[in-house]
């Protein structure tokens, strides 16, 4: 995993997320999910190219289930985008990059 994606757990969510200074991007995951996989290295490319702007994390959905259900994630990959510690939007499957960044950059917005 790259050093520019905190790997989160039901603990340490809300600190780094919900009360996140930075908007948040969170990509619950899991280990035998195949779409996941091929989602990982795009977050991670992301991730660094929006270092300072958005903090990424990724949550194992096998490993830390309180939050996905929290979320009402029901489907693997699913990335959810943070603002104020409160969810603004969601995509859910793979998706390309440059539909991706058009969502960070509103985000920003």
């Amino acid at each position: 995993m790259s050093a520019n994606v905190l790997e989160l757990s039901d603990a340490s969510f809300q600190q780094e997320v919900a009360q996140s200074a930075l908007p948040a991007v969170v990509d619950f995951w899991a280990e035998w999910c195949g779409p996941c996989k091929l989602l990982s290295p795009i977050v991670e490319q992301l991730a660094g190219e929006f270092t300072g702007k958005i903090k990424f994390g990724k949550v194992n959905v096998d490993d830390h289930i309180e939050q996905a259900q929290r979320l009402r994630v029901m489907n693997i990959p699913t990335l959810i985008f943070f603002k104020g510690g409160q969810e603004v939007d969601r995509v859910v499957g793979v998706a390309p990059k440059e539909a991706l960044v058009k969502k960070l950059n509103a985000l920003l917005g």
